[in-house]
């Protein structure tokens, strides 16, 4: 495939994928049991205001990539359509989309939402045409303030839902099961999605490639020749290829992603100096088992 209908695709594909997302996010809207954090945000504002839902998601879209500057993050091409093209698409669905009001309908509809909206997902991150502009708000506030991006993301999501709530946003059963489901849901269709660059491509067209992806890579207090590097795509980090093999050495071991990532570790870098994102695992839930499963251990005594 050559350069440019390589780049056609991608853009076809994030398109594709930011369109979905608005329709997602509208059927969720209209099954009326509980939306995401930002989308309660979102609904309260408008409620408030009198504002068009889609605007205001665009305009929340555009406040929050205003904290890009000071926190030192370059947007991508897909950041700033993901600013301009989500509350568009998200009108688009919640004027053909009625509201529902039988409990069966409404858990249809919401389920319906949140599988398209993983599909979605998987389809505007996969061109790795840069990433969300909340995901560049957590990985910089990760940075500045050292604190780890699962504890950084629940503040941020826990502080927007409760504006959100107390504006008139919608909080119920659906918001709870988006907060459980969307991770795991992302992670299957994150990998399916992607889209391999060719090395030769991905070498000649360095340059251009900087500019259209952008960066959500932040220093985490070290020095910038040594910084510790990550990428991270609605609230799941990116496995590289490395760590990929790695993990299939692995697999007769465990089942677990638990153990030590070679481009997890600090200074860790590629030939380019970044981390390719070329395939996908959702660490939090990992992390949080196998560092359960290491405090005991540490706890249980030794056998003589």
């Amino acid at each position: 495939m050559t350069s440019r209908l390589l780049l056609t695709r991608r853009l076809a594909q994030l398109l594709l994928g930011l369109f979905l997302y608005g329709i997602a996010i509208a059927m969720m809207v209209r099954a009326g049991i509980g939306v995401s954090p930002w989308d309660v945000l979102a609904q309260g504002v408008s409620l408030k205001t009198g504002l068009l839902f889609g605007l205001v998601t665009n305009l929340v879209g555009v406040a929050v990539l205003l904290f890009w500057i000071p926190l030192r993050q370059r947007p991508g091409l897909g950041t700033v359509l993901n600013v301009l093209l989500v509350g568009p698409s998200a009108q688009v669905g919640l004027t053909i989309i009625p509201q529902q009001t039988e409990l069966w309908a409404q858990v249809l509809l919401f389920v319906g939402g949140l599988l398209l909206l993983a599909v979605a997902t998987g389809l505007y991150i996969g061109p790795k045409l840069g990433p969300g502009p909340r995901d560049g708000l957590m990985t910089g506030l990760h940075a500045r303030t050292g604190w780890p991006i699962w504890a950084v993301r629940t503040g941020i999501e826990v502080t927007v839902l409760v504006i959100g709530w107390f504006l008139g946003g919608n909080v119920g059963i659906g918001t709870l099961a988006f907060a459980l489901l969307v991770g795991p849901l992302c992670s299957i269709t994150l990998p399916f999605f992607a889209i391999r660059l060719p090395q030769d491509a991905a070498t000649t067209a360095a340059a251009l490639e900087s500019e259209l992806e952008g960066t959500a890579e932040q220093s985490a207090g070290l020095e910038e020749q040594d910084a510790a590097t990550f990428d991270v795509r609605d609230g799941i980090l990116l496995e590289t290829d490395a760590a990929t093999r790695m993990r299939d050495h692995r697999a007769s071991d465990s089942n677990l992603i638990g153990a030590v990532q070679p481009d997890r570790e600090p200074g860790a870098r590629s030939p380019r100096g970044v981390r390719p994102a070329q395939a996908v695992a959702a660490y939090w839930l990992d992390d949080r088992l196998t560092q359960v499963a290491r405090a005991r251990a540490r706890r249980r005594p030794r056998r003589a």
